[in-house]
């Protein structure tokens, strides 16, 4: 926190009042031991081999411009989050009707019985898109609990109601498990799945046939992302496991 970016040379064995002992920090110009009770003052930054520069411990004062500069660019990007937020809770959007029949006979086809948590998900969801307002939810649950599963009946309430959806995936495995679950479970209702990676062939044909509503789920990585065409096409969007993108990734999204 006080200079700057440094690489741990070790640690030091403590003495006296400091039992605990020291770990030692390399800098640019020198190296200083730092108590072990005040290792909050240390964050990772990077790997060593990223070839990042050390900080100066003799020229603090370029440290703590760079912290200012850093704190004023957070401060700007804070501002506009904070205005997209507003914007879309005093925003409308298209409700869904729900077709209870089509609804049931979907979820008819499932092979498990729910689980208490799952079904009081599914029914907060549904509610959730049959409403005016913008639904931004969070679910969450260990593997193999079921969350795929309530995803893809958000998408099949989104294709019943002639709407077209997006599921956005970190990794191109990750992308491509999605793809076939989505798509074995939903094509035989006649939704059209596609699916988009940096190792999928005729992306830009999938997205052309997305953006003609040929295709009424994509299911992709990050390079959709890129196309603010076809998020501002979709009226659902799933993100799985969206802590691992950004979080100017996750706002780009809400800005469409």
């Amino acid at each position: 926190e006080t200079y700057g970016v440094c690489q741990y040379a070790g640690s030091v064995p403590g003495s006296g009042d400091e039992k605990k002992g020291f770990v030692s920090l390399k800098f640019l110009d020198g190296k200083i031991n730092l108590s072990a009770q005040l290792l909050g003052q240390i964050y990772f930054y990077a790997p060593s081999s990223s070839g990042c520069s050390l900080g100066s411990l003799s020229k603090n004062k370029r440290w703590q411009r760079k912290k200012g500069e850093a704190e004023k660019r957070a401060n700007l990007f804070i501002k506009d989050v904070l205005s997209l937020y507003a914007k879309r809770e005093s925003s409308l959007v298209f409700p869904y009707k729900k077709n209870q029949s089509l609804v049931d006979l979907f979820l008819s086809e499932f092979s498990f019985l729910d689980t208490p948590d799952q079904s009081e998900a599914w029914k907060e969801i549904a509610e959730d898109l049959c409403c005016d307002r913008p639904m931004y939810r969070l679910l969450c649950g260990d593997v193999g609990f079921g969350k795929t599963e309530i995803a893809m009946r958000a998408v099949f309430l989104s294709f019943i109601n002639n709407q077209q959806s997006i599921v956005l995936a970190p990794t191109t495995l990750l992308s491509e498990q999605l793809f076939i679950c989505f798509k074995n479970r939903l094509a035989s209702f006649g939704c059209k799945a596609g699916q988009v990676s940096r190792l999928t062939k005729e992306n830009n044909q999938k997205f052309s046939a997305f953006l003609s509503g040929d295709i009424s789920l994509l299911i992709g990585t990050h390079s959709i992302i890129k196309k603010p065409e076809i998020l501002s096409k979709a009226s659902l969007l799933i993100v799985d496991e969206e802590h691992r993108f950004g979080v100017k990734d996750k706002e780009k999204i809400f800005a469409f």
